[in-house]
């Protein structure tokens, strides 16, 4: 059941959650297998994208009884992080206004052991042939060690580029692999990419952000809205979409995925057995 159905969240749009709400009804059978027992973090907008927001991992008050939670520790304490599992989880993380769902890259009952690895392209500059040039070098990389790749619009600036884990290495070894990874592209091209974390260092460069591999780190779930105009969803596209130049990081929103769904279906479903 959805509260206050007709409040406006994106004002620009006039989207409102009940709007959201049908999306994410809509969305589900595609979006549950990649984020399902995936602890996940609520990027909450209670008054719309226009006011200011927050983020929001604990669920330990207010939350129904058949909500799935997972309880990680954390320093003096622990953090009870919602799960997705299915339909009517979603339903109720909308229904709290959470406008981006972040996930982990592990799963219950394996959340020492990632199942994907994630490279998050984040440019400085917007110049979209060095971002679809950036990403098409990583994927090559990838490549050469034989390892396959999906790549998604992130919803903002740049791509996130994933590979599938067999689930036995722990983050340390999926962490310390994804940042040789890293350092091969830097020094391959040292004009484009950057692992500097501060803005000021990174010189106009795009930033290879393999943060994201690391324990308790988050990166934007598949087919999750975020929350600028338009509504853009982060939606899995194709290599030759990339290369072509006929997508870029905010190509699909939340009220053209239906078409684009129609399309193509879940470009990410083999993802989860090519490990």
């Amino acid at each position: 059941m959805i509260t206050h159905p007709d409040k406006v969240l994106f004002p620009d749009d006039g989207i409102t959650k009940s709007e959201m709400a049908a999306y994410h009804e809509a969305i589900a059978p595609l979006m549950l297998p990649h984020i399902r027992r995936r602890p996940i973090t609520m990027e909450r907008f209670p008054r719309g994208i226009a006011s200011k927001g927050f983020i929001q991992k604990d669920v330990s008050k207010g939350f129904p009884a058949w909500l799935k939670r997972v309880e990680t520790p954390k320093k003096g304490g622990i953090v009870n992080y919602p799960l997705a599992n299915d339909a009517r989880s979603l339903e109720w993380l909308v229904n709290q206004n959470a406008i981006t769902l972040h996930v982990w890259t592990s799963r219950v009952p394996n959340l020492g052991k990632p199942d994907v690895c994630v490279f998050d392209l984040d440019p400085s500059e917007d110049d979209e042939d060095a971002l679809r040039e950036a990403a098409l070098w990583v994927r090559d990389v990838l490549e050469e060690m034989s390892v396959p790749s999906w790549v998604k619009t992130s919803g903002s600036k740049g791509f996130h580029i994933v590979t599938a884990v067999k689930g036995r290495a722990t983050f340390d070894a999926v962490s310390g692999w994804s940042g040789k990874v890293a350092a091969t592209l830097v020094a391959r091209h040292p004009k484009t990419f950057t692992t500097a974390f501060t803005k000021a260092d990174r010189g106009g460069r795009i930033y290879l952000d393999v943060a994201r591999n690391r324990p308790g780190a988050t990166f934007a779930a598949v087919y999750t809205v975020r929350a600028r105009a338009g509504a853009p969803v982060s939606a899995p596209c194709t290599w030759d979409e990339i290369k072509a130049g006929s997508v870029g990081p905010r190509s699909f929103a939340l009220r053209n995925m239906a078409a684009r769904v129609a399309k193509v279906g879940d470009l990410w479903a083999p993802l989860g057995a090519r490990r």
